[in-house]
């Protein structure tokens, strides 16, 4: 074998790297393009969590195997379990939140488990207000 058709795995993690960069930055856009195109809150919530939480943990994979280090693997991976703690509760207190002010519109929903929730929900906040 000749030295330039020898892969080192430095190589090989560069090109995955490269690759799971483009991919991140990739499902990053399509996150941010929903964002503008869908049509009520709801689904622009699941355009802002679901790529974009993916698109995140590929770019922090690309950058844990082009840098190498394992402190900074380690910080790495920090961020992406405490990306993927907060971003659920984040969006379920928005979609909640947005459900409660009356900016869900309705007609898109197939399923609406909230409505017979929230009325017994706000009795109870008006008896402890009380």
């Amino acid at each position: 074998m000749s030295a330039a058709s020898t892969a080192t795995a430095a190589d090989v993690a560069d090109v995955v790297a490269a690759v799971c960069l483009v991919i991140g930055a990739l499902l990053t856009l399509i996150a941010a393009i929903g964002i503008l195109r869908f049509p009520d809150v709801l689904t622009r919530m699941h355009s802002a969590t679901k790529p974009q939480v993916l698109g995140l943990l590929l770019i922090l994979v690309a950058l844990g195997l082009r840098l190498r280090d394992p402190g900074t693997i380690g910080l790495l991976c920090l961020v992406a379990l405490f990306q993927l703690v907060t971003s659920p509760i984040a969006s379920h207190m928005v979609g909640r939140a947005s459900f409660r002010a009356g900016q869900v519109r309705r007609d898109l929903l197939v399923v609406d488990e909230l409505t017979d929730v929230l009325p017994h929900e706000q009795q109870h906040s008006t008896e402890r207000e009380n």
